[in-house]
């Protein structure tokens, strides 16, 4: 919650849902008529469906817009909610936030009734992202303590259907791989404030690859390494569905 109270403020103007994603997560949830959204945030990607937002950051649950699904103030670790509330419970991107895993995911096995959809990132592969890879290293290093593998979410939800997810090119949700094709956004401070990354690493360990990004940038060096990336319309970089029947 420290996080998100701290950084969550710019969420609204620079993690807008991705449309085509979108579409992934929704039909996801296939039939559901009713969901809660774990770990909710702003409430990107919520359908119309959505009866409920667990969040536990005030300052997230303060920018969703209106007419959004009410929101409870309360973490996924324990959910104030009655056993089977709802048809499906979603949990987009939060779960590497999560003090105690094992105590979340059983919490959202507890509250749906037919389907959980977890959206998450492998870490073997993102991590392989060229931002991280290449410019920020030791970043890399405090991601991995936080990193889930899918392998032991799927575990913990008692089996689950695994699905890739490519980031388009012109991604509008700035989460931490969507400028893969548009590297100066990582230059612009709004931008990093936005993802977590950034925000929970301190600024020595994150300047020195910034300004190698920099310099990559201004002579060009980017450009020439990543020139395969420069006509892709898509991106695997590692983010995944996980989608579990009950």
């Amino acid at each position: 919650m420290a996080t998100y109270n701290s950084i969550g403020a710019t969420y609204a103007s620079t993690r807008r849902p991705d449309p085509r994603i979108t579409a992934r997560i929704h039909e996801a949830l296939g039939g559901a008529a009713t969901v809660i959204n774990v770990g909710a945030g702003t409430g990107s990607y919520e359908p119309s469906h959505t009866v409920l937002a667990v969040e536990p950051s005030s300052v997230m649950i303060a920018q969703r817009p209106a007419g959004s699904a009410p929101a409870l103030e309360a973490s996924a670790e324990s959910i104030p909610l009655a056993d089977d509330s709802a048809d499906a419970a979603m949990a987009l991107l939060t779960v590497h936030h999560w003090s105690d895993l094992e105590a979340g995911i059983g919490e959202l096995l507890r509250i749906a009734r037919q389907r959980i959809v977890v959206l998450t990132f492998d870490p073997d592969i993102n991590h392989r992202f060229w931002l991280i890879e290449d410019y920020l290293p030791e970043a890399a290093a405090f991601h991995n303590t936080r990193a889930v593998t899918v392998d032991r979410l799927a575990t913990l939800l008692g089996g689950a259907r695994i699905e890739t997810v490519p980031i388009p090119h012109d991604c509008t949700d700035g989460f931490l791989a969507a400028f893969w094709r548009r590297p100066e956004a990582y230059l612009d401070p709004e931008v990093r404030a936005g993802i977590s990354l950034f925000a929970q690493t301190s600024d020595e360990a994150i300047q020195p690859g910034l300004d190698r990004l920099a310099d990559d940038l201004s002579s060009g060096r980017w450009h020439q390494h990543h020139a395969d990336l420069l006509d892709r319309e898509t991106l695997d970089a590692g983010y995944r569905l996980l989608v579990a029947d009950l």
